[in-house]
């Protein structure tokens, strides 16, 4: 165990990368606004650390695993930042969903302050992460990749490697969150005109699973609807920004993105509503006049 490595945030995903991490024998070390969480993770022979700073004093390469942009700005810039305690040379892996744009300048701030950047946003959902088998959308330097082998390699089952100039990973993730995002939207959407006819949802479920309308995220997210379960997962305010960063990244090009703006508008529904916290197939929620499954 002597390679020092950092996770900040410990919810769905972090936790699980964190584990994969300490699975591969490396020294990991964390961070997470909830004390609770934290101390677990102690438990399971993890480093826990009051501050980002704390945690990238220690370590040579740190990934972030928070929710937004402005999340990333705090745990790395903010004060008691990760950056400016980081040896020179350390590499910081960036995994939060973020615009383009936005990836583009963390890559020059970093590498300004005599460190280097993945910018590597995930997918694959919490199982995947506690398996060790995310997909990773990573661009940066050959020397960045080259820092860090062997924590990407314990983080995901694919990492595929978009070109060396930081942004490409970001752009990849937000076309992943269109199509997970108008899935997830029009799964909801046929679940709820099935229960509006009056068809039996669990068979609908098995039917559709069985046929060509299928989709990962139809077969994922459904059961949480059959259950009356929106425990998040993957909260329904998530698709609220990832589906603006998409929206926010073509609008400046002037393209047009119909079916991904109805999707939004679904969520934002959901949100305003006062879903915004449930399980994102809680956008169910938003049709009138069905009987949503209650908790099983």
């Amino acid at each position: 165990m002597s390679r020092n490595v950092g996770v900040i945030g410990l919810g769905a995903m972090g936790l699980g990368v964190a584990r994969s991490l300490l699975r591969a024998g490396l020294r990991v070390h964390a961070c997470d606004l909830r004390s609770e969480v934290l101390q677990a993770f102690v438990k399971e022979g993890g480093v826990g650390c009051a501050s980002p700073a704390e945690l990238g004093a220690q370590c040579d390469v740190v990934v972030t695993l928070v929710v937004n942009a402005a999340q990333t700005e705090a745990v790395l810039f903010g004060e008691q930042g990760a950056v400016a305690a980081m040896k020179p040379g350390g590499v910081v892996i960036a995994s939060a969903t973020v615009a383009p744009d936005f990836a583009i300048e963390l890559g020059k701030r970093i590498e300004a302050a005599g460190l280097q950047m993945l910018d590597a946003p995930v997918s694959g959902g919490a199982a995947r992460a506690a398996s060790g088998d995310m997909t990773m959308m990573t661009s940066a330097p050959a020397a960045a990749y080259a820092s860090c082998e062997d924590v990407l390699a314990a983080m995901a089952g694919k990492v595929y490697r978009l070109g060396p100039e930081h942004g490409a990973g970001s752009k990849v993730k937000i076309i992943n969150q269109l199509l997970a995002g108008v899935h997830i939207a029009v799964a909801a959407e046929a679940m709820a005109l099935g229960l509006r006819e009056g068809v039996d949802p669990d068979a609908l479920y098995d039917v559709i699973t069985h046929s060509a309308g299928n989709s990962w995220m139809f077969e994922n997210r459904v059961p949480h609807i059959l259950n009356g379960d929106y425990t998040p997962l993957s909260a329904v305010d998530i698709f609220v920004k990832d589906l603006g960063l998409v929206l926010d990244t073509a609008r400046r090009s002037k393209f047009p993105l119909p079916l991904a703006a109805a999707a939004h508008q679904m969520f934002m529904m959901a949100s305003t509503a006062g879903h915004g916290g449930e399980d994102d197939s809680a956008v169910i929620k938003i049709f009138p006049g069905i009987d949503v499954p209650a908790a099983k």
